[in-house]
């Protein structure tokens, strides 16, 4: 009897370890609400609360491409520079519809996209270094297709993309959300979202049985260059202008820190798309409510970032156990 007495302190932390990646994050936005409905004044306005939303939108929709490859035990660090080169390439052919100009950027992202994913599955470069030189070239080409200049935007059915509401619900916030729920049922229903996640899981044992690995780390990285033109596109519409050299900047590290926040752990083999946008939300509003209280936001992002290591090591010691 004495000798089991000691195994009920380790249950305990391993029970706690577990809620904290499960419902951690959620928990995390109740508190934060809580907390600013009590001390922080118009907070939870329907106003503020819609700015938040059209804010996030964004970072969630890079972030659900992002935990699919992050699921597979990769990185992509070209997302912010494939927006950049939607939003560059978009002003090029608005004057054939904002149609074949939605549909080239979409193909920009697919082709970065195929990019890397080669250079990961075939040529075998570790993820953060072959996406890391599209970071960089990619970034550049944005810049030299928009002739180092920001662009006016003036397609009256572009605008109105960014600033329109349907049923209500910003045009912006509805894209999001019907990515997040296209991108769940690939996950959760396809037979290419579990061959993903087996892949992250071991992937000398998916070899070995015989699943597609090339084929599926190629459409993963796909996937992902195809979800950031749309963030582009409406980043531009929101702004009104093209502007290459800001937008997308540091777009990869937010797309991280949501997923990572969110419960999907950096080793791969899980995937937690609802996770992501809670995580990409609570990042939003830990920035927002410090800045409510007139904190500068390198407070902010030094906040981020220690949610950021308490996230990392609560999903470590799970997974090491």
């Amino acid at each position: 009897m004495t000798e089991l007495a000691p195994a009920r302190p380790v249950l305990d932390r391993q029970r706690v370890a577990r809620y904290l990646q499960d419902y951690g994050v959620y928990a995390a936005i109740g508190v934060l609400l809580a907390v600013n409905a009590l001390f922080t004044d118009h907070f939870l306005t329907p106003g503020n609360l819609r700015t938040q939303l059209v804010q996030v939108s964004p970072v969630v929709i890079v972030a659900l491409g992002m935990a699919l490859v992050i699921g597979t035990e990769g990185v992509d660090l070209s997302v912010g520079s494939v927006m950049a080169l939607a939003a560059a390439a978009l002003p090029l052919y608005l004057g054939y519809g904002v149609v074949p100009a939605v549909l080239l950027a979409l193909l920009v992202g697919a082709a970065v996209g195929a990019v890397n994913g080669t250079l990961v599955a075939v040529v075998r470069l570790q993820p953060i270094v072959a996406t890391l030189a599209l970071l960089v070239g990619g970034r550049g080409l944005a810049l030299v297709l928009a002739g180092g200049q920001l662009k006016q935007i003036h397609n009256p059915t572009l605008l109105a993309i960014g600033g329109e509401d349907v049923l209500g619900v910003p045009v912006l916030v509805l894209v999001a959300a019907v990515l997040a729920v296209a991108v769940g049922f690939v996950v959760r229903r396809t037979t290419y979202g579990r061959q993903l996640v087996a892949i992250g899981g071991n992937r000398a044992a998916t070899h070995l049985a015989g699943l597609p690995v090339r084929r599926v780390l190629l459409g993963t990285y796909v996937a992902s260059g195809t979800l950031a033109p749309p963030a582009g596109v409406l980043a531009t519409a929101r702004l009104t202008a093209s502007d290459p050299s800001a937008i997308g900047n540091l777009m990869e590290l937010s797309a991280i820190t949501a997923v990572v926040v969110g419960g999907t752990p950096l080793s791969g083999g899980q995937v937690r798309v609802l996770g992501t946008v809670a995580g990409a939300l609570l990042m939003q509003l830990v920035r927002a409510t410090l800045i409510k209280h007139n904190l500068p936001d390198s407070t902010a992002q030094m906040v981020q970032a220690a949610i950021i290591l308490v996230a990392v090591y609560v999903a470590r010691e799970r997974r090491s156990r």
